[in-house]
């Protein structure tokens, strides 16, 4: 069973839970006081909180969904998770405020919104997918799992991957052919890195660009279903 959008996912940019979390966020609840099985989802570079609710009819049915919007504005509208070039690509260093700032959020969504501790995944699309690895591999602590989208892994995160941090964490990575923006040889590395720190990776490459088609989606949603089989819930 997936989710269902016939409740529009509501919109938090003041208040208490925007204190909490520390970022302003649009979040779908599900019936019930939990503790509930989390996707926590990050836009990417030019993004919002939201243009991520296009993948949220693949995830599970009845989970808590949380769409932050990332900090920095960006000039051409949206925003981002940290200021980038094109065809830059920053160092873990660069992500350690953007990281920092999820955390936070994380750690929050038990006591604001009934998250399980135990079962929050992150997802993230093209910057958003550097800033969900960057998150993981920081904190494996606070993350059951990892999906990334056309995204890329910030480099000099070598020195993280050992010890294989993420061992039996399932991990899922969609890489374009065609992605102008994201080169396939990033989503490679990205890949492998995420190997080296022993993810359950779950990898592949379509004839597409930067985006996710048809049968992207359909291996996205059949990802997610094998986490709701996990967790039985």
């Amino acid at each position: 069973m997936t989710t269902s959008l016939a409740e529009k996912p509501r919109l938090v940019d003041t208040g208490p839970e925007h204190a909490a979390l520390g970022l302003a966020h649009r979040v779908l609840l599900p019936a019930g006081a939990g503790p509930h099985p989390t996707v926590v989802m990050l836009h990417g570079l030019s993004g919002d909180d939201r243009v991520m609710w296009i993948f949220a009819p693949r995830l599970p049915a009845g989970w808590l969904l949380v769409a932050p919007r990332a900090p920095h504005p960006e000039p051409r509208g949206g925003h981002a998770w940290l200021p980038r070039a094109p065809h830059e690509w920053p160092a873990m260093d660069r992500f350690a405020p953007a990281a920092a700032r999820i955390e936070r959020l994380i750690e929050a969504l038990p006591a604001t919104y009934g998250a399980d501790p135990e079962a929050i995944y992150l997802m993230g699309f093209s910057q958003g997918a550097a800033a969900a690895f960057a998150t993981t591999l920081r904190r494996p602590d606070l993350v059951r799992g990892v999906a990334g989208l056309v995204g890329f892994m910030p480099s000099s995160c070598e020195a993280l991957a050992d010890g294989r941090p993420l061992a039996g964490k399932p991990a899922f990575l969609a890489a374009g052919r065609r992605d102008p923006l994201v080169p396939l040889g990033q989503a490679r590395a990205a890949a492998e890195v995420l190997r080296a720190a022993g993810a359950d990776l779950t990898y592949a490459e379509y004839e597409t660009g930067h985006k996710v088609g048809v049968r992207g989606m359909n291996d996205l949603g059949a990802w997610w279903s094998a986490r709701r089989a996990e967790l039985g819930r």
